[in-house]
């Protein structure tokens, strides 16, 4: 049996497209990566500043909401995938027991230590700028779910939001150059997450900001070295999340121009195989599992950088060829087998399924 086609409304037009069917076998399994984690609290690896041996403290004690899934950032896009999840599949077996893991997280009390760690001295740059864009996409993803449970959770989640929201404000505007990189730290992907999120949630200014600073670092790049990606531990692409950030912030005419461009080499002869997935030698290990996390981020900007072109362009076909090439790869190896990839893993390929961040209108 196979699932319909999802279609949502959501607010300033960012919504997922429609998908041809969805296997409701690999719906739950999905869930059920997710629904394993976020109260599992070892291994865990923190990234924490010790200011002295009071701070000395298990993960659970410092950050109460988001302390499993091996990281703070894979816990808080662990809540978005059961948000999402549970959202769109409300009768499904695992979601009773993801909205009960959701309001078990997202606490007053559980917020509002999270709020103190996070502005506590030293902290700055706490997962910044990635767990920050993911902890938007989980607000927003609350915000747009019409429900009283989900409006409640928002509520509570609400001073950490508003908290993370003021610390990219303040930190985007200081940035001398974008950051270029295939993990974390990349500012085009997390800029993307961030400007979906201010347009959804109507901040305006911070939506502006995005707007602008892409402009400022992207707009005038050229012939994007693709043939250099992916290094051995990626699982972002440079070059194609760039390329889905900027189809947010141009018109299809521009984006057309600005494309041609960045990507000169992008064929028109409907081919996916223009691009190669990346290869995964050993899932056990950690870095190395990173690149299946690659083919499903790429499976999605490809999809994103189709969208955002006139559908007459010529070169849509071959990057929604080369996107399910990529789609092929890695949503078979999103098992849970090894924790080093089933942590997380299975957000990459929710983001992907739902066609989360893909427009509305095209």
């Amino acid at each position: 049996m196979l699932l319909p086609s999802l279609v949502l409304a959501t607010a300033a037009g960012v919504a997922p497209s429609p998908q041809p069917e969805l296997d409701p076998a690999a719906v739950e399994r999905f869930a059920q990566l997710a629904l394993a984690c976020v109260h599992q609290e070892y291994p865990n690896k923190i990234s924490h500043v010790l200011g002295g041996p009071d701070d000395v403290r298990s993960p659970r004690e410092l950050t109460p909401a988001f302390f499993g899934c091996y990281d703070w950032h894979s816990s808080v896009h662990g809540h978005w995938l059961l948000a999402r999840l549970a959202r769109n599949f409300p009768e499904a077996p695992f979601a009773a027991r993801a909205r009960a893991a959701l309001g078990r997280s997202l606490t007053q009390d559980n917020v509002s230590i999270e709020v103190r760690y996070f502005e506590g001295k030293g902290r700055a740059s706490f997962e910044r700028p990635y767990g920050l864009a993911w902890l938007l996409q989980l607000d927003l993803e609350l915000r747009e779910w019409d429900s009283a449970e989900a409006r409640e959770w928002a509520s509570a989640l609400r001073p950490l939001v508003e908290a993370a929201a003021s610390r990219l404000t303040t930190w985007i505007p200081k940035l001398t150059r974008p950051i270029r990189v295939g993990e974390h730290s990349q500012t085009a992907f997390a800029f993307g997450l961030v400007l979906d999120w201010a347009r959804g949630a109507g901040d305006q200014a911070l939506a502006k900001l995005v707007e602008s600073r892409s402009r400022d670092f992207y707009l005038k790049d050229q012939a994007c070295p693709l043939a250099y990606e992916p290094s051995g531990e990626d699982f972002l692409s440079p070059c194609l999340a760039e390329a889905d950030l900027m189809r947010r912030v141009l018109t299809p005419d521009e984006y057309k121009r600005w494309l041609t461009s960045f990507l000169p080499r992008l064929p028109k002869n409907g081919r996916g195989d223009w691009l190669s997935p990346g290869v995964v030698t050993d899932p056990s290990d950690p870095k190395l599992a990173h690149l299946d996390g690659l083919n499903l981020s790429r499976a999605w900007t490809l999809a994103g950088m189709a969208s955002g072109l006139p559908q007459n362009d010529p070169r849509r076909a071959a990057l929604l060829a080369a996107a399910e090439r990529h789609r092929q790869r890695s949503l078979p190896a999103v098992t849970g087998e090894h924790y080093e990839g089933g942590h997380w893993l299975g957000t990459f390929a929710v983001y992907l399924i739902t066609g989360r961040g893909l427009p509305a209108s095209r």
